[in-house]
């Protein structure tokens, strides 16, 4: 009999943000799954860690997930991400796949969890917080009241237009674009409060369009509230 793969949210950063059932399933996993070359610099494996210090007892799979839009290059990943999955789960072991956030928003993970899928193993998807929801929590703010529509954009693609849609803008994964994300913002006329790395240690809240360095991480999620 064929294991399970379960896509696990883990949060954005901060351990006490892991759910019971993210927990549990990651105690009772056979084998956990981490993105990347090294789990143990891996973000998602730093945040269960912080919360299951027996983490290291598990047997620990990275699965490589470059940081690029190449079609080639990710197709390449994904496959043999795949395979790698696909060879613990015919042991007969079950696999917690760790994301960040939540395994529904933007995550590397759904890739190879759709790949899966089709190849006709059971698969289960278990929420983590996402990271906007925890970075309007940690600035003392509401996303959306009343008739509000909230936008979940990804950044480091065209956002001119984007921003220009009523409501709140919740801006993705700016990374190297930060600079040109900062100028659409003002040319808007609008205005944001960020966070770089919500929830960890060395976590930056930046309250205003002017304060937000060009260099900012990867981590880092900007809000942008309509203007009443």
């Amino acid at each position: 009999m064929s294991g399970k793969l379960y896509g696990v949210g883990v949060g954005p950063g901060d351990p006490e943000l892991l759910t019971l059932k993210a927990l549990r399933l990651i105690r009772e996993a056979d084998v956990i799954a981490v993105p990347g070359n090294d789990p143990k610099e891996s973000v998602a494996y730093k945040i269960v860690k912080g919360a299951y210090p027996e983490l290291d007892e598990k047997e620990i799979i990275s699965i490589p997930m470059p940081m690029t839009k190449d079609k080639d290059i990710l197709e390449k990943a994904h496959v043999q991400g795949t395979e790698m999955v696909r060879g613990v789960l015919e042991r007969g072991q079950d696999m917690v796949f760790l994301t960040l956030g939540d395994p529904t928003v933007y995550s590397t993970y759904i890739y190879v969890h759709k790949r899966i899928c089709e190849l006709g193993y059971e698969t289960e998807i278990v929420s983590g917080i996402p990271s906007f929801c925890a970075v309007a929590a940690r600035l003392n703010m509401s996303l959306v009241e009343k008739a509000e529509p909230l936008h979940v954009i990804p950044a480091s693609y065209q956002i001119e237009e984007a921003l220009k849609l009523p409501g709140t803008k919740v801006l993705m994964k700016a990374g190297k674009k930060m600079k040109e994300v900062k100028a659409q913002i003002k040319a808007q006329g609008a205005e944001g409060v960020m966070i770089e790395n919500c929830g960890m240690p060395d976590e930056k809240i930046y309250r205003s369009v002017e304060e937000i360095p060009e260099d900012a991480g990867y981590y880092s999620l900007i809000i942008v509230k309509e203007t009443k």
